[in-house]
């Protein structure tokens, strides 16, 4: 499940950490923590869905691959992008 384009501009609007900002850790873990809860709340209606379920399992992967590299560059961001999205480490 993807997100629409207004919700996901809001997304990278309210993590930015600079005008333009698209790529920091920062939004791409706010982009797939987005796209990880939308997912979730789909699995409940459709249990069966395997496909997507793969799906998420790499989105979920990819977002822990980026928050072990934020970890290691800089830890004080990372505790607060984990309280922040309510990741549990």
């Amino acid at each position: 499940m993807s997100i629409a384009a207004e919700r996901k501009a809001e997304v990278i609007k309210t993590n930015a950490t600079k005008a333009g900002d698209t790529g920091s850790p920062e939004v791409q873990v706010a982009i797939l923590s987005e796209r990880i809860n939308n997912l979730t709340s789909h699995f409940k209606t459709h249990v069966k869905d395997n496909h997507s379920r793969r799906g998420l399992l790499k989105l979920v992967s990819t977002r822990r691959s980026l928050l072990d590299y934020l970890k290691k560059k800089d830890e004080a961001r990372y505790k607060a992008l984990l309280e922040k999205h309510n990741i549990r480490r």
